[in-house]
């Protein structure tokens, strides 16, 4: 099909080379005498008017539609009109019943943009001025949700963004919230890792971690929380606050950049990690990485650009801030405690009893008084528990029914903290003692693990099993022999430890266990651990049968002497 543009072509070809009239090209051409006149004016065709329509059935209540929109501009955000509730409405307030919705739903898109500019509600076109950054001055920090794929569970977490503006360099943390102490523990993380804290501010959006209100009056003055003041006048910076909503993401809009960037990058398919803090081990790897990237608009690398700005930086303060959060949770009856609604085991002495928890971004310690007593990995899904066998064991001891099937229990299977060996001790315990005294033996030796190593009490599990000598005391024995000789290996002084038998000092592998226990447990006939056939006669009390009479006869002689005195 002929375009307008050949057609005006063709027309003035025709009138330059046959002079033709305006009459016989507009015949020629099958156009009218009007668009020849055109196309001999101007190479250009004109651009079509379009049309304006008219909407003779939504005429009468325009100016209701446009109250109603006027009426949004102090609504909530969630209870504003939308196309269908205007429609409603005039259909119940107006009777207009010809109405479609397709012809209010297309006035209100219009018309809603432009009485949101009347109202200074939205700003026609944004203009946008260039900044420079000066080195060391200025720093950017934001959160962006990730997915993480931690021990086969998909978990959503939150990524830490500290960015300097100058340079690009960026340190990303990930963690299980976006919480005060998230906040806090990835600010001190990226200062000790950039080495200092830029000298004039950080950019914020109004994240609730420090703002608690937003003071309207044409400045950008905030209500801060008391805690992050504390950490600004700890460390020495101020903040910049942006504008609220979308109005203020180009404010910091290299962290926003940042954010997406590493995300797809780094973060892209989901990674899979046994926890977080393998991943963020990696995260460490990958900003190493980036060092050599060059942001596009930039001369340098970040890693040039960084090194530049590292001596620029104001330096960190001689003491480091605690970022945990203090809390006083009360311990129940199973002794847990309950942690922003997740439960976290103690020692079970504390029931009933309320305790001190830091609660840090990826970890919380519990105290009693200044004494530590637990230390649990924070948990990231709500309803989750951490839960230690440890804390349990005395209660255990008691009730050692309870074991086997104990949450504790199959926890600390799940984790790797009892073994195989614990398993094949305690199954050979409770066939020699029974099930609540080999039960108990076991818990006995899983105590041992508070004072020695875990590799000196399984060596110490092992050599009991291999001599049949299924006690605690035995495990005890070979576990500190074995504790000692790693001590001694250490301190470079090889062997045996000085205190072993002689005749295992030459093969440190080899135990030579005896348990007069265990022999008095089981057959004597048997020969229990090598140990010697007993040969010793029977005692005899023979010579103590001898000395009878003689005491019988001495008794005699003083009873008559007695009756002979008397009479």
């Amino acid at each position: 099909m002929e375009s307008r543009v050949e057609l005006f072509a063709a027309i003035r070809r025709d009138a330059r080379v046959e002079e033709l009239s305006i009459r016989e090209l507009a015949k020629r051409h099958g156009v009218h005498r009007r668009t020849v006149r055109q196309a001999l004016a101007s190479a250009m065709p004109p651009a079509r008017k379009t049309p304006t329509r008219s909407s003779p059935r939504l005429d009468p209540f325009k100016d209701a539609i446009d109250d109603m929109l006027r009426a949004d501009l102090d609504a909530p955000r969630k209870q504003r009109h939308t196309a269908t509730r205007i429609l409603a409405r005039l259909i119940d307030e107006h009777a207009a019943t010809g109405l479609s919705y397709s012809t209010v739903r297309d006035y209100v898109r219009v018309r809603r943009a432009q009485i949101d500019l009347e109202g200074g509600r939205r700003v026609e076109e944004a203009a946008f001025v260039p900044q420079i950054h000066e080195p060391g001055e200025e720093a950017e920090v934001d959160f962006g949700e990730v997915w993480v794929v931690i021990n086969g569970v998909k978990t959503k977490c939150q990524m830490f963004i500290y960015r300097l503006s100058y340079s690009g360099k960026a340190i990303h943390r990930v963690y299980p919230t976006c919480a005060q102490e998230a906040f806090l523990e990835g600010h001190i993380d990226a200062f000790e890792t950039l080495g200092g804290i830029p000298t004039r501010h950080i950019r914020y959006d109004n994240l609730t971690s420090a703002v608690l209100a937003v003071l309207h009056g044409g400045d950008r003055r905030r209500k801060e929380n008391d805690r992050w003041v504390l950490f600004k006048s700890h460390y020495g910076f101020d903040s910049f606050y942006c504008q609220p909503g979308i109005a203020g993401a180009h404010e910091k809009g290299g962290v926003e950049g940042e954010v997406g960037w590493f995300r797809r990058n780094h973060l892209t398919p989901m990674p899979e990690v046994e926890s977080l803090e393998e991943l963020n081990e990696k995260i460490r790897a990958w900003e190493a990485a980036d060092d050599s990237r060059r942001i596009t608009g930039k001369l340098n690398t970040i890693g040039t650009d960084y090194q530049a700005e590292q001596n620029m930086l104001s330096p960190l303060p001689v003491d480091r801030f605690d970022p945990g959060l203090v809390l006083h949770p009360r311990v129940d009856r199973s002794a847990m405690i309950t942690v922003r609604m997740m439960k976290y085991s103690v020692p079970a002495h504390l029931i009933g009893r309320t305790v001190r928890v830091s609660l840090r971004a990826s970890h919380l310690i519990v105290f009693e008084g200044h004494t530590t007593v637990a230390t649990h990995p924070r948990v990231a899904s709500r309803g989750g528990h951490v839960v230690n066998l440890d804390h349990y064991l005395e209660v255990l001891k008691h009730k050692p029914g309870a074991l086997p099937g104990s949450t504790a229990l199959a926890a600390a299977r799940a984790a790797g903290t009892f073994t195989a060996a614990h398993d094949a001790f305690w199954a050979a315990s409770r066939k020699v003692n029974g099930d609540a005294e080999g039960t108990r033996e076991l818990i006995d030796v899983l105590l041992l693990h508070r004072s020695l190593p875990a590799e000196a009490v399984a060596a110490g599990i092992t050599a009991a099993l291999t001599v049949g000598a299924v006690t605690a005391e035995v495990v005890a024995v070979e576990a500190r022999r074995h504790a000692a000789t790693l001590d001694s290996a250490a301190a470079g002084e090889g062997g045996a430890s000085s205190d072993r038998h002689p005749a295992a000092q030459g093969d440190v592998g080899e135990h030579r266990v005896v348990s007069l226990t265990q022999r008095r447990l089981t057959d004597p006939a048997a020969v229990i651990a090598g140990l010697p056939a007993d040969t010793r006669p029977l005692p005899s009390v023979a010579a103590y049968d001898e000395l009878l009479p003689r005491r019988a006869a001495a008794a005699t002689s003083t009873a008559d002497l007695t009756k002979a005195s008397t009479s």
